[in-house]
């Protein structure tokens, strides 16, 4: 089964929306891994996504702002919040490429529960700050519940110049248009679609992170080999489909 193009824009739209959000303020920092130390990890039918034989680890702060329930206009207090997320890229049975969360870190436990029942999605409920400071930008998080109770997360990011051109890798961890998860004895695929990213190069001043390691991943060797910052777009979310049965391509 051929591997979709990695595009600055969806290829699949969504044609009936589940849910609506927008992101904004996000720090994007990634470590370069071996595709066999996140294979465990990933949902059955799926295989890591792979680019010149590496795949990446990611960890991604921002600002949840709005999210809401079909076309909706968002929810204003409990649908805005922090959030840090520990992410993995994967590829299903139809060549659709996605990103598989290990962890979502969230400051509302509302959204938290209704993410953990509906979809399995494995959020977190954590005291979460976000605060900046002229072009530099400080994400913070604590976990509450569930455990590892106290696991945290300290970085700080100074923006750069706009990414004119995105490198293969700046494009191949961030031109994402679903998720994989694994809910109710099934393997999903949920799609999403956002406009092109505006993206920035990034400059990274401060990491003290517990979270990769609490997602049972080694700890990263070493800086991230990629840093970025978007402003953020609006997203909307299509609903889940079961992914087919069969042997996945190979990464």
């Amino acid at each position: 089964m051929r591997i979709e193009d990695v595009t600055p824009e969806t290829v699949r739209p969504v044609r009936r929306s589940l849910l609506v959000q927008s992101w904004h303020d996000l720090a994007f920092l990634h470590w370069a891994v071996p595709p066999a130390v996140v294979a465990p990890l990933l949902p059955r039918g799926t295989v890591p996504d792979t680019l010149d034989g590496v795949t990446y680890v990611g960890l991604i702060g921002f600002r949840m702002v709005r999210l809401g329930v079909l076309r909706g206009p968002g929810i204003p207090y409990l649908g805005t919040f922090c959030e840090t997320n520990v992410r993995l890229y994967s590829v299903d049975a139809r060549g659709r490429r996605a990103v598989v969360f290990r962890s979502l870190e969230a400051e509302r436990l509302l959204p938290v529960l209704t993410a953990q029942v509906l979809l399995r999605l494995p959020y977190k409920w954590a005291r979460m700050r976000l605060t900046r400071d002229g072009d530099v930008l400080r994400y913070t998080s604590r976990r509450r519940w569930p455990g590892p109770r106290g696991a945290a997360s300290a970085m700080t990011v100074r923006v750069g110049a706009p990414v004119r051109q995105p490198t293969a890798v700046e494009h191949f961890v961030t031109a994402r248009w679903g998720l994989h998860t694994r809910a109710w004895g099934r393997s999903l695929h949920l799609p999403n679609e956002h406009p092109r990213w505006p993206l920035h190069r990034a400059e990274l001043l401060e990491l003290d992170d517990e979270l990769v390691t609490a997602a049972g991943l080694p700890a990263p060797a070493g800086p991230p080999v990629s840093v970025l910052y978007s402003p953020g777009v609006p997203v909307t979310f299509g609903a889940p489909d079961t992914l087919d049965r069969g042997r996945p391509p190979a990464g």
